[in-house]
């Protein structure tokens, strides 16, 4: 499978991170010793399951390197324009593809076998999406303190990946609803509008377990979508806070 790396993002003067990254890409963001972003690269160059890496928003002359066959295009300037990017451009290395991996930057604990686990377990069914979750006791467990951010449904509370599997044809072929994805990703007002009030009413009340929510939102998305419950508390331990950063800087020092 190829893999996108979203790498776009500049952090506003009143972001958080934004005396961290001093006006720069927050990719490039110091962690352990490196720029955030090359731990991805260095995770992608390691997992059997990677071909190809597009690198989205950053570009030869940051110096970050990738032991894949790798590509850089500059930033289309929001999620939604870099991923279809970044499909173009691997559509254009393998025509035949069929699904994309999509990484964020912002999630250097990764590793090879949290990468080549992912694409091995979305790949035993053929959904549209496949969406990286995070169990609260899992991602508790590995990083205590990172204060994640959870959906709290019937019988487990879970936290959001930032590494997931997307098809093809989800991204170039359903751009309507594709842009209306990512306008809702941080609105709570407009996921209830995209995904129905009633789910949204359900997981309010927790009425409803992961299975029926991934129903729910399948039927109100004419998709098929896939919850892949990942082991890997890394997928979810991105990099939004600076005590989230100071975490993830500490534990990689080791």
């Amino acid at each position: 499978m190829d893999a996108i790396v979203t790498a776009g993002g500049v952090p506003a003067p009143d972001d958080p991170l934004y005396e961290y990254s001093l006006g720069e890409s927050k990719a490039m963001i110091d962690v352990a010793g490196k720029p955030m972003v090359q731990w991805i690269l260095d995770a992608l160059s390691g997992a059997v399951e990677v071909e190809n890496v597009v690198i989205i928003g950053i570009d030869e002359s940051s110096g970050v390197t990738c032991n894949k066959p790798t590509r850089f295009i500059p930033s289309r300037g929001n999620m939604v324009d870099n991923i279809r990017a970044g499909t173009e451009e691997i559509v254009k290395i393998n025509p035949d593809t069929e699904y994309v991996l999509v990484v964020s930057s912002d999630i250097p604990g990764i590793t090879p076998e949290i990468i080549d686990w992912t694409v091995t377990t979305c790949m035993e069914t053929q959904d549209d999406i496949y969406y990286s979750v995070v169990s609260r006791e899992i991602m508790e467990k590995r990083f205590p303190g990172s204060k994640r951010t959870y959906t709290k449904l019937k019988g487990i509370h879970l936290s959001g990946g930032d590494m997931n599997v997307v098809s093809r044809d989800t991204v170039m072929s359903k751009q309507g609803l594709w842009d209306r994805m990512e306008a809702a990703r941080k609105n709570p007002i407009k996921q209830a509008a995209l995904i129905g009030f009633d789910t949204l009413f359900l997981v309010l009340f927790r009425l409803v377990d992961l299975d029926g929510a991934v129903k729910n939102a399948s039927k109100r998305l004419k998709l098929s979508v896939r919850a892949v419950v990942s082991p890997y508390a890394e997928v979810a331990m991105d990099v939004d806070k600076p005590h989230q950063l100071e975490i993830l800087r500490e534990d990689l020092s080791k």
